[in-house]
Parts: C-alpha cells; sequence; structure tokens
C-alpha cells in the first residue's frame, strides 16, 4: 500500500509534465512562466515534507497519509479550472503539497523492516513509488489522446486527464486507511494507551532534535543532488526531447518515461548495495556507497548534458538515471540510522532537501540567458561537488556497536526462520560457476538497450512491423517492446531480477519471432529467413537466462550466495 501510494501521488504530482506542450499553446505561456510553475510545483513540497515527518511522529504514517491523499487529490483534479498563467501556477502549487508522500512512505518502511534490509526496503518502496514519475510521462499522453479520441477538444481533454489523476488518489486515500497499520504490531493510538510504543518521540521535540544534528542537514543537501535532479528531469524532460531533439508529444514521453521507469530497479539496487556495505563497513560503509553512488551520478550528468545526437543522448540519460536513483536509496540507506526518536523529522528534513534542490535548478531552467544543456552541465557540477557532503556524515562508535548488535539481531532472526525453508537447488547443479554466462546476459542487457533506442528513433519502422491497423493498441506494443528493452536491458546488464527482466524480453522476442516468420513467405525458415533465425537466436538465448538465471558478476548472484550462507550456517 506504501508504494502504490506514493506511486500514484508521483503520477498525480507530474501528470500535467507530458502535457505542459498543450497547455503552453492554450494558456500562451512563455520559457520564464513555464520555469515559474515547475519552481511552484516543487517549492510548496518543501514545507509539506517538514510538516509531514513531524506529523508521522505525531499520528503516525496511517492518518498522516490517510488525510494527504484526499486533501492532495482536490487540487489535482481542479487544475481544470484554470484558465489563466495565475491560475494554473496557483494549482501547480497546490498540487505540490502531494509530493510529501514520500516521507511518509520512507516512515512507514522504516518502521516496518529490521536493519539488515531496511536500506533495501526503504530503497524497493521509494522507487516503485518513484516510478510513477515515469510512467505518468508514458500514460498521461494516451489518456488524452483517448479524451480527443471520445470528441473532446484538447482544452478540454488535458483538463478530464488530471480528474482522473486526482480521482485514483482519492479513492487511494479511503483504502489506505482500512487497510495499513502504523506498525507491524498495530497503530499509534492503541500502542500508546497501552504503553506499549514508546521508541518514537510523540511529536514534541522531534523536530528541533533532528534539526541540530550536521548530519541531517549534510544528507539534505546530498538529496537535493540526486532527488531534486530527478524532480527536475521529470519536470523538463519531455519538453527538452521536443525542442532540442525535435520528437513528438507521445514520443517525447516515451524517452522522458524511461527516466523514471528505472526506479523499478536502479532505486532498489542503491539501497540493496548499501545493505551489502554496511556488513563490512557498518554504519560508514553505508556512506561510503553513497559518495560513490554520488559522485559518478555527477560525472554521468556531465555527459548527458553534452549529447546532441539523440542516440547517444538516450543512452546517457539511462546511465545517469541509474546513479541518481542509487544515490537516493543509498541515501535512504543512512537516514534510519541517524536519529531513531525523531524519525519522521529527519525524513521530513532531508526529504525537504530534494524539494529545495529542484527548486533551484528550476530558477536555471527558468532563465532566458542560459539553455537547457547549460543548465544540465552547472547541475553536473554542482552533483559532483555535492558528492563530498558525504565526509560530515560520520557515526560514533557508540552508534556502530548499536547498529552492529541490531543487525546481529536481525540476522539470526532470519536465519531462524530459513530453518524451516527448504535449500533451492541449481537446476544444473554442476554447471553454477558457468562465467560464460555473465558474458552472454551483459551482452544481450546493452544490446537491448541498444535496440530499444534504435526502435525510439524508428518508431513508424516499429509500428508497421506489427502489422495491421491496431489504432491507439499499435501505439502501446510498440512502448511496451521499447519499455522492456531498454529497462529491462539495463537491469539485465547489471544482472538484478535477471529472470524476469529474460522473461519480459524473451515473450517480446517470441512476438517478433513469430511475426518474422509469418513474414517469410516462401523464404522458409533456415534458408532466406534471416530475421526469424536471429530473432529467434536471442530469445532462445533469453530462455536460457530465465531457466538458468544470472552468473557470479550480477547482483542476483550477491543475493543468491548471501542466503546460502545463511542457510549452511544453520
Amino acid at each position: 500500500m506504501s508504494w502504490f501510494a506514493f506511486f500514484l501521488c508521483f503520477f498525480a504530482w507530474f501528470g500535467i509534465a507530458p502535457l505542459m506542450a498543450v497547455v503552453r499553446e492554450e494558456l500562451g505561456l512563455t520559457k520564464q512562466q513555464i520555469g515559474n510553475t515547475i519552481i511552484a510545483s516543487v517549492a510548496i513540497t518543501i514545507f509539506a515534507r517538514l510538516f509531514i515527518g513531524w506529523l508521522c511522529d505525531r499520528i503516525g504514517p496511517r492518518l498522516s497519509y490517510t488525510a494527504l491523499l484526499l486533501v492532495g487529490s482536490l487540487p489535482v483534479m481542479a487544475i481544470g479550472l484554470a484558465h489563466s498563467y495565475e491560475s494554473f501556477l496557483l494549482f501547480r502549487l497546490g498540487i505540490g503539497v502531494i509530493g510529501a508522500s514520500f516521507v511518509i512512505t520512507q516512515y512507514h518502511t522504516s518502521v516496518m523492516f529490521a536493519p539488515n534490509c531496511v536500506g533495501t526496503a526503504n530503497a524497493t518502496s521509494a522507487g516503485w513509488g518513484n516510478l510513477g514519475g515515469g510512467v505518468t510521462q508514458m500514460v498521461m499522453p494516451l489518456v488524452f489522446a483517448a479524451f480527443v479520441g471520445l470528441g473532446y477538444a484538447a482544452a478540454s481533454s488535458w483538463r478530464l486527464a488530471m480528474v482522473v489523476a486526482g480521482g485514483v488518489c482519492f479513492l487511494t486515500g479511503i483504502a489506505y486507511f482500512f487497510f495499513t497499520t502504523d506498525l507491524p504490531d498495530g497503530n499509534f493510538k492503541e500502542l500508546r494507551a497501552s504503553g506499549d510504543h514508546v521508541s518514537v518521540e510523540q511529536g514534541k521535540g522531534s523536530f528541533w532534535l533532528a534539526a541540530k544534528d550536521i548530519r541531517v542537514w549534510a544528507l539534505f543537501f546530498i538529496y537535493a543532488a540526486c532527488f531534486g535532479i530527478e524532480l527536475t528531469i521529470n519536470n523538463i524532460a519531455a519538453i527538452y526531447y521536443m525542442d532540442y531533439f525535435d520528437l513528438g508529444l507521445k514520443t517525447a514521453g516515451l524517452v522522458a518515461g524511461l527516466f523514471g521507469l528505472m526506479n523499478i530497479f536502479a532505486r532498489t539496487t542503491g539501497g540493496f548495495i548499501s545493505d551489502m556495505f554496511v556488513r563490512k563497513g557498518g554504519l560508514n560503509g553505508r556512506v561510503r556507497w553513497l559518495f560513490i553512488a554520488l559522485l559518478v551520478e555527477g560525472i554521468a550528468l556531465l555527459l548527458f548534458s553534452q549529447m546532441r545526437i539523440l542516440a547517444l543522448a538516450i543512452p546517457a540519460m539511462i546511465l545517469f538515471s541509474l546513479f541518481v536513483q542509487m544515490s537516493e536509496g543509498a541515501t535512504y540507506s543512512v537516514v534510519p540510522f541517524i536519529n531513531k526518536k525523531a524519525l519522521g523529522s529527519v525524513s521530513g528534513i532531508v526529504g525537504a532537501g530534494g524539494n529545495m534542490g529542484a527548486v533551484c535548478a528550476g530558477f536555471l531552467f527558468r532563465s532566458e540567458s542560459i539553455s537547457y544543456p547549460q543548465a544540465l552541465m552547472i547541475l553536473g557540477c554542482l552533483v559532483t561537488a555535492f558528492s563530498f557532503f558525504t565526509f560530515l556524515v560520520k557515526f560514533s562508535t557508540a552508534d556502530e556497536k548499536e547498529a552492529a548488535a541490531e543487525f546481529d539481531t536481525a540476522m539470526a532472526r532470519r536465519r531462524a526462520e530459513h530453518k524451516e525453508r527448504p535449500a533451492i537447488p541449481g537446476l544444473i547443479p554442476g554447471l553454477a560457476y558457468l562465467r560464460p554466462m555473465d558474458a552472454l546476459r551483459i551482452y544481450l542487457g546493452i544490446a537491448l538497450v541498444v535496440k530499444g533506442v534504435y526502435f525510439i528513433m524508428n518508431m513508424a519502422e516499429l509500428e508497421s512491423s506489427l502489422g495491421g491497423d491496431l489504432g491507439e493498441s499499435q501505439n502501446l506494443i510498440a512502448w511496451a517492446v521499447v519499455f522492456a528493452h531498454v529497462v529491462g536491458g539495463a537491469s539485465l546488464a547489471i544482472g538484478f531480477a535477471t529472470r524476469a527482466a529474460a522473461a519480459v524480453n524473451a515473450l517480446i522476442l517470441f512476438g517478433a519471432a513469430i511475426v518474422a516468420l509469418l513474414g517469410a513467405g516462401d523464404g522458409g525458415l533456415l534458408v532466406a529467413n534471416v530475421d526469424f533465425q536471429f530473432t529467434f537466436f536471442v530469445f532462445f538465448c533469453l530462455v536460457l537466462l530465465v531457466w538458468r538465471g544470472a552468473g557470479p558478476l550480477s547482483l542476483d548472484h550477491l543475493v543468491n550466495s548471501e542466503a546460502e550462507e545463511e542457510l549452511a550456517s544453520t
């Protein structure tokens, strides 16, 4: 419920971004005015996140999320009433409140998961929530097109599309109240009445406990350099690709959506690696990984800012997106250990840093004298500089000992649970360490990403190869192919969720093989129909990966090795 609620909040928060080209034309907005609306959409969230963190400490995440979803959905639906720049600006300001949902999501997962896996849990819930920022780039143009297809004018269609986004949030707010609890053993109100919940301050003084810790403010700026950048890219990506690469509304939305869709695995990867670093380096090991991820993010953003060819810009954006989201996961793998008595306030302050970063970046993009590529280059330099703020985040020996004790306790409980679970033998035990599988997986992953980029640049060719007049479904199928290739290929390349990524792409390739076979005519299978032969070969390789899984040089192997060690120790 937590990640899904955050997903919908993100979807609604950035729902208007891929439609800005339509809104710009109708309302006659200038570049500076568009920049002001972007700033407004994230500025109010700074204060909302500070407040919502305090509120979580006070009344718990369940009631906080319910209230936020119900109230936040209203400006999302009401933005359709805007008919001028001023009213549109005010509604975008109101929509920004819903961005505070992130703090509740991180708070809720932090109190629900043990220290040995809280980094992965926080990163996954936040990453799958952030996914809404990518999905909305792809879906909202389709919702808009659907209303146009029903006979509504463009001016009405974008308004109705936002009503749909807000309505879903409102219904989710009702569901959150009935289907969640504040803690694994119940809600704040009942637990406090019975005296069982004493680990978190009841809001009194919790904010000041967090505010006077320099580590919190270091993380504030660090999060500004990763999540703030993601918010900025979500707001400007579609219009950036339209203006600088001459893409249409739908194609620009698809490309922009790939940035957010990397959250399916990228942010989780950042949290998981942090959970691995803590095994060798303790809490300070988590901080070292955060430095590495943020530094590479800055370098990747500098690279992306210099790309002027679409075929190079998309892979550069994907690399940049990977490290942006891993940095976010790494940041909130550190947050739960700063001050547990003020967890909500720490989460709120750090989360507000992300929005502060987006506000500051927004001023770059609203300037008439600075082009978008120049603004991206400046941000790349700043991110690289902010990576060194990690050296301000330090933990005492006492903190390390306490965290180590909690970690050992959690691992002991996990080993006890594993006693009840049978070990899963390899499908081919004799080939357990067949290293060529690594090479095959990495190659296929990169090749699929390249093919996905090629399809983006040649969407007409991809759609025509499907055959027939499928209408809007043809667009959806083509987009599914691009999504599976680019995001699934990147997942294969690093060996994360290998079987799932390979299975999705195997289905796509099986369909492509059938299309190639049906189009063979009298060419046969093994003589002249090279398309079928090659497509079926890639399909067969993907099936092998589904069957065998990743090789040793993968994140999946690291996870499995950890599980095997725990089973052996029991």
